[in-house]
C-alpha cells in the first residue's frame, strides 16, 4: 500500500544540531520536510489541532548562541531560543522594553513560559494569539534570519508576511530592538484572557510611544494581536495619537470608531465580534499604563 503522508508518525525523526551552520545545513538537506525544533510547545500539540506530525526535526537546544540575551547602549539582541521565562527574568528593566517584558511574563502559563521560545512564537504562523509578536511589532524589532545563502535582517512586520515562504534551510536566529537614547520611549502590553479561552488572550494591544517635553506624543506604534488571524499595526490610532497628550479624552472615542476596521476571527473561545468589541477597552488600558510609565 502507498504511504499515507498525512498519518502521524509514532517516532518522528530528530537530529540534534551542534552549531548554527550544522542546523542550517541539516534543515536544507531535509528540504520541505525539515523543521526546526526548540521548545516544541506548538509542535507537540499538532495532534490536538489535527495536523500531521511527519516532519524531520532539527533540534536547536545545543546551540548556546541562540540562548543569549545581550544589551548595549543602542540595542537589545535576543537569541531565537531564549524562552519566555528567561526573557521576563533577564530583560533589563526599562520602560522602552516594558511591552516585551509584559508579553513574556503574562503569556500562556508557567510551564509553557519555561519552554516556549522567541523564535517559535515568531514562526508559528497558525498561532494567532502569540503574545510576543505584537509586542515586537510595537517596538519596531528586526528579525535576523540565516540560511545557506547568508544572513538577512527583516522588519518584524515583513517577516510575518514572509514567514511561510522562506526556502528550506532558513532559520530565525534572533531579534534586535534598536534604541535611540536621545528620545525616550515607553511601551506596554495589554491583553484580555477569558477563562474558557484557556491561557491565551482573545485580544491584544501592544503600544509604544515617544513623549515630548510638552507631554504630547511625538510618535506612537500600536500592534493588535489575536483579533485577526495575523497580528498587524493599528496605524489609524497611531496617527490619531500623534500630537496629542496621553490624557486626551477624545482618544477613547476615536478608538471605538477605528476598531471597526478590524474583522475579528471566530473561534471556540470567542466570536469575532467580541474580539473587536474589546479593542477600545484594551486601548484605554494601554494608554493608562503608558501614563504610569511616563510618570516614572
Amino acid at each position: 500500500m502507498p504511504e499515507n503522508r498525512n498519518a502521524f508518525r509514532s517516532h518522528p525523526d530528530l537530529y540534534m544540531a551542534s552549531s548554527l551552520p550544522d542546523a542550517i545545513a541539516a534543515l536544507a538537506q531535509r528540504g520541505e520536510r525539515g523543521q526546526a525544533l526548540a521548545g516544541g510547545t506548538w509542535i507537540m500539540r499538532a495532534p490536538v489541532r489535527g495536523e500531521a506530525q511527519d516532519r524531520d526535526y532539527v533540534g536547536l537546544s545545543r546551540i548556546d548562541t541562540l540562548r543569549e540575551l545581550r544589551r548595549s547602549d543602542t540595542a537589545l539582541a535576543i537569541g531565537a531560543c531564549v524562552t519566555h521565562a528567561q526573557l521576563a527574568r533577564e530583560l533589563p528593566a526599562d520602560p522602552a522594553w516594558e511591552a516585551l517584558a509584559l508579553a513574556a511574563a503574562k503569556s500562556a502559563n508557567p510551564a509553557v513560559r519555561n519552554t516556549a521560545t522567541l523564535g517559535g512564537n515568531l514562526c508559528a504562523a497558525s498561532f494567532a494569539a502569540a503574545d510576543l509578536v505584537p509586542a515586537l511589532m510595537c517596538l519596531d524589532a528586526t528579525v535576523e534570519v540565516e540560511g545557506t545563502g547568508g544572513a538577512e535582517r527583516i522588519g518584524v512586520e515583513a517577516f510575518v508576511e514572509r514567514r511561510e515562504a522562506f526556502v528550506p534551510g532558513t532559520l530565525v536566529t534572533g531579534v534586535t530592538i534598536d534604541r535611540d537614547a536621545a528620545r525616550r520611549r515607553i511601551s506596554t502590553h495589554a491583553r484580555l484572557p477569558l477563562r474558557r479561552a484557556g491561557d491565551y488572550p482573545v485580544a491584544i494591544v501592544s503600544m509604544s510611544a515617544q513623549i515630548g517635553d510638552d507631554g504630547k506624543v511625538l510618535d506612537a506604534r500600536i500592534a493588535v494581536g489575536s483579533v485577526e488571524a495575523v497580528p498587524r499595526r493599528w496605524t489609524a490610532m497611531e496617527e490619531t495619537m500623534a500630537g496629542r497628550p496621553l490624557d486626551d479624552a477624545g482618544l477613547a472615542a476615536k478608538a471605538r470608531l477605528a476598531s471597526a476596521a478590524f474583522t475579528g476571527r471566530d473561534g471556540v473561545e470567542a466570536p469575532g465580534w467580541y474580539r473587536v468589541r474589546v479593542l477600545p477597552v484594551l486601548f484605554e488600558r494601554a494608554i493608562a499604563q503608558l501614563r504610569q510609565g511616563a510618570g516614572r
